[in-house]
Formats: structure tokens, C-alpha cells, sequence
């Protein structure tokens, strides 16, 4: 754990220095990674029982919460969007009843009567009180998103100062801690329109003085920095045509500089986040990528998504094509459809679609256990205090012993349906639901 802590706090100077470690400012955390240095974390808790606070939400989403200081933040979408049913993670079977099922919008709360309206709350971390709500009508050009989520599917990131919250139809807004618009923009607008299949969910990503922004999509590909302060265009590195990601830009410090890191269905690319400038790529065509990277002791370790599709362990600060030069190893077929992969004392966890949990030898890739757990995931495992935890749609949470040898520890219910990724902050396990955010600790 030492090395992904000292990891994480590289992210926290990479990003500007203003978050306290305790802090979960970002999808996966500090570093990205899902990986959090805090101990006495939640081991059992049910609907009713162990939970600190539960709030209910103005509108209904799958973003994961992110936490600064004493503020929780969560976007979310009220009315209903153009949706058409997608594929389901359960194959063979009813997937309804094995606990996979669609969004129900929520219709209520002040929806415009031109379309839905998309919030950004904040919530006191100590007591689960309301302390802001802002709403902004949804701007055509509108897209058709899968009927498992909305367009309030990227999860916001802050730095302490603003919170950045992105939706599905490319608009972007900039917000102080007490909910006044510093700056927006509309990238389906200013740019192209965000017509990737089944809908855009990559969050955004904060970097030094800049927002990343991955726009992989069928009329244009880009990826975009723009300055945190003021929402203008740092650089942009246009990606081609045809390119799909549903995946959050990664970014790692390496020894020849800093690198941000795309899985996108035609390959996996890195770029210089300062400059855009292309630095190395690999691997080839795989339909859908959704999971991000993640990081500890100098090697990424990637799910490149998909039905069963490969993971590999690479090494960044190559140049050009690294397929034969830093691949350390690979594995052609197993990776999770949706969630990513988290690492903690060198090894691996990965959670099946359909509850299969798998523990690799980060050194090697070599399967060290293999587990079936209950259950539908689509959101990403979190590790910390020698805790792993699984969030499945159904409701529950699996925590497993962080170890060589399978241990479950507990099995928790909480009554509601779980897509979103949790947060780890100030000892207490944060849990987005469709429409209610869950604080899971003590009072």
C-alpha cells in the first residue's frame, strides 16, 4: 500500500495540491486508481443499520459522488431523454430477475417542458444536509443514451475551489463551493455533436491547470485541455474519425515526464497532458471500452473491455508503437465488460459481469484465486484498509479480504439499485444510488 499512497499524493501535486488526502476529489479517488490510504473503513451495514446519512437526490443518474472537505458533490438528471433498450451484462437467462434492469427517470422536480434539466447538488459530508442545488436546462443537440443511464452518467471532479460537472450532451459547467456558475461551455455545440452509441459517460480530468477531456465520437474524435479557471482551449489532439470510448483519460507521472492514457475501441494511446502531443500506443481494435486504467509501481495495468476482452500490464514513457517493447504481460480474453480494475498489495481484483471475482499476480498476471460472488457489476471494486469492496446492482456490497487466500467478510445489502463507482472518504464509504447517496460509517 505504501507505493499506491505515495502514488495518489503524486496525483494530488499533479492536480494543484488543494486536496487533503482524505479527500476523494475524482472517479476512482485522489490517484485514480480506486485505491484509498484510510483505515477503520465500513465492514458490515445494511439498509437500515451502519449508515452515517441517506439523502435523496433532486433527480436520478449513475455519476459516482466525489468528496472535498466537508462537501459532497453528485450530478444528476431530472425528466426523461431519448433512451432505447441496450444489451444486458446477464446472457442466457432473465436479466430482470437476476437484478439487472433499466433507469427509471424521475419525472418529477421541476423538468423543463422542453426537455430534462440536469443538476449538480452538494451535500454536508458530516450530516448528509443540502447545502446547494444548481439546474440547467439540457441543450439540443440531445442523444440517445442506453435505458441503463442517462445523460448524468460522468461523474464530476473537483480541486477544492470549483467543481466541474459534465453531461451527455457535451455541456460542461465550472461551480464555486457555494454553487454560483463560474464559467460553461457546450462542446456538442461548439464543436460536434456527441453521437457515440448507447451515450457519453467518460468523466472528466484534472491535470496541473487544466481539464481533460476525452470526446471519442462518431463525427469527431478529440481529446481537449482546457484551463480550469476559465474553461478556454489549452490544446486539442484530434483523434480521427469513428473512434468510440466510454473510458475516463488516466493520468500517470513517469520518469521522462507525465502521461495521460485513453483505452478507445481502435487501440490504447498516450499523450503528453501538457502539450497534447502523441507519445506511444498499443494493442488493437476492441468495441466499447469502458474501464480506465490504473497504476502502482511504475506499471499501467489496463482492461481493455468489452465481452470478456483482453487486460495486459504495460510500462509507460515508451514512444510510438510499445505492442512488443512495454507489454509485460497480457491476457487475451477475461477483462470485465464495464468496471476497471484496482490494484492493492500487488495484486489485482477484478469483478466479472455476472459475479466471478478474479485476483492476479500483478507481477505476472498469473490467477492467484478465482471466486464466484453474487451478483450483476457494471460498477468499479475500491480497496483500502486490506478491504476490497464489489458494489452490485442488485444492491449489494461484497467485501473481501485483500490477501492470496479468497475471504469474504461480509455481505451487505442496502435495498437499492448500484451502478455508480463509490467514494472513500473521512472513514466512510459513500454509495450513489439511482436517487438517494448513502454515507456508510458511524454517526
Amino acid at each position: 500500500m505504501r507505493r499506491t499512497y505515495l502514488s495518489a499524493m503524486a496525483f494530488v501535486a499533479m492536480t494543484g495540491g488543494a486536496i487533503a488526502a482524505q479527500d476523494w476529489p475524482h472517479w476512482r479517488g485522489p490517484s485514480g486508481t480506486g485505491v484509498s490510504p484510510e483505515t477503520s473503513l465500513p465492514l458490515r451495514w445494511s439498509a437500515n443499520d451502519g449508515i452515517a446519512w441517506k439523502a435523496d437526490l433532486g433527480g436520478v443518474g449513475v455519476s459516482s459522488p466525489v468528496v472535498s472537505g466537508t462537501r459532497v458533490f453528485v450530478t444528476s438528471q431530472v425528466g426523461s431523454g431519448e433512451v432505447r433498450q441496450g444489451p444486458r451484462l446477464v446472457q442466457g437467462a432473465d436479466a430482470a430477475g437476476e437484478g439487472e434492469r433499466a433507469l427509471e427517470p424521475e419525472r418529477t422536480g421541476g423538468a423543463s417542458a422542453d426537455g430534462p434539466t440536469f443538476l449538480v447538488e452538494a451535500f454536508d459530508r458530516v450530516n448528509g444536509r443540502r447545502l446547494w442545488q444548481y439546474r440547467a436546462e439540457a441543450v439540443a443537440p440531445m442523444p440517445t443514451v442506453h435505458d441503463k443511464h442517462n445523460m448524468a452518467s460522468p461523474s464530476p471532479v473537483t480541486d477544492g475551489t470549483l467543481v466541474y460537472a459534465w453531461f451527455g450532451t457535451g455541456q460542461l459547467f465550472a461551480l464555486n463551493m457555494t454553487g454560483q456558475i463560474v464559467w460553461q461551455r457546450h462542446l456538442g455545440r461548439e464543436v460536434s455533436p456527441f453521437d457515440i452509441q448507447w451515450g457519453h459517460s467518460s468523466s472528466p480530468t484534472l491535470f496541473e491547470n487544466s481539464l481533460l477531456l476525452l470526446c471519442d465520437h462518431d463525427a469527431a474524435s478529440y481529446l481537449l485541455a482546457i484551463d480550469k479557471n476559465t474553461g478556454r482551449d489549452l490544446w486539442k489532439a484530434d483523434r480521427g474519425r469513428g473512434r468510440q470510448s466510454y473510458s475516463t483519460p488516466f493520468v500517470v507521472s513517469t520518469p521522462t515526464g507525465p502521461e495521460v492514457i485513453v483505452n478507445s475501441n481502435q487501440r490504447v494511446d498516450a499523450y503528453d497532458p501538457r502539450t497534447g502531443a502523441p507519445l506511444w500506443h498499443l494493442g488493437g481494435a476492441n468495441q466499447f471500452p469502458i474501464p480506465s486504467p490504473t497504476y502502482s509501481d511504475g506499471v499501467v495495468f489496463l482492461s481493455r473491455g468489452y465481452r470478456s476482452g483482453p487486460y495486459l500490464a504495460v510500462r509507460p514513457g515508451g514512444r510510438g508503437d510499445v505492442s512488443s517493447s512495454h507489454v509485460l504481460w497480457q491476457t487475451p480474453t477475461g477483462a470485465p465488460y464495464i468496471s476497471s480494475l484496482v490494484h492493492d498489495a500487488g495484486l489485482i481484483y477484478m469483478a466479472s459481469d455476472v459475479g466471478g471475482v478474479t485476483v492476479l499476480d500483478a507481477a505476472t498476471g498469473l490467477r492467484i484465486w478465482q471466486q464466484r460472488i453474487n451478483g450483476v457489476f457494471s460498477a468499479s471494486p475500491v480497496a483500502g484498509d486490506g478491504k476490497v469492496y464489489f458494489v452490485s446492482e442488485t444492491g449489494e456490497v461484497t467485501v473481501i479480504k485483500s490477501g492470496r487466500q479468497p475471504e469474504v467478510l461480509a455481505r451487505n445489502d442496502i435495498g437499492e439499485r448500484l451502478i455508480a463507482s463509490p467514494a472513500i472518504s473521512h472513514g466512510h464509504l459513500f454509495l450513489r444510488s439511482d436517487k438517494r447517496l448513502f454515507a456508510v460509517g458511524p454517526p
